[in-house]
């Protein structure tokens, strides 16, 4: 017969409260491990952010070029057609992630030039990015009573 408090020869006793608390007690760890991890997923999920507007802003402008380009290259095309084209593209697409926004046109007897430049949009404190595109290409010429074979 087993008496009370008494467990046998192969039972094992039950382990005091204290003991076991301390057995399982993790020290702060998970608050350690949170306070190291989180900043670093905050980072990339900010840094993931950046890039997504950087690579727009990096289109707005070459679309902006291409446009602007588009509009000076033509026979009756000029510097101020344009800038005029540079201004709607950048109005319908939105200037949000492309700031400070720089359009230079350069028109000449054989070819056209536009530099667009600015800043991307910054979600990360003290960053700036800059961008620039670039879009060239010749003057179209029309010559009256030429016939292509």
């Amino acid at each position: 017969m087993v008496r009370p408090g008494h467990h046998g020869r192969g039972a094992q006793r039950p382990l005091p409260l204290r003991r076991l608390a301390r057995r399982y007690d993790e020290g702060g760890t998970v608050t350690t491990e949170m306070v190291i991890v989180m900043p670093l997923i905050l980072t990339f999920v900010l840094l993931l952010a950046q890039t997504a507007l950087y690579i727009h802003a990096v289109h707005v402008a070459q679309t902006t070029a291409s446009h602007a380009l588009a509009a000076t290259r033509v026979h009756t095309g000029d510097e101020a057609a344009g800038r005029r084209a540079a201004g709607r593209v950048l109005d319908q697409l939105g200037r949000g992630p492309l700031r400070g926004t720089r359009v230079a046109i350069d028109r000449r007897a054989e070819r056209a030039e536009v530099h667009v430049r600015g800043t991307a949009t910054s979600v990360l404190p003290l960053l700036r990015l800059p961008i620039r595109a670039r879009a060239v290409g010749p003057i179209e010429n029309f010559e009256p009573g030429v016939s292509s074979p």
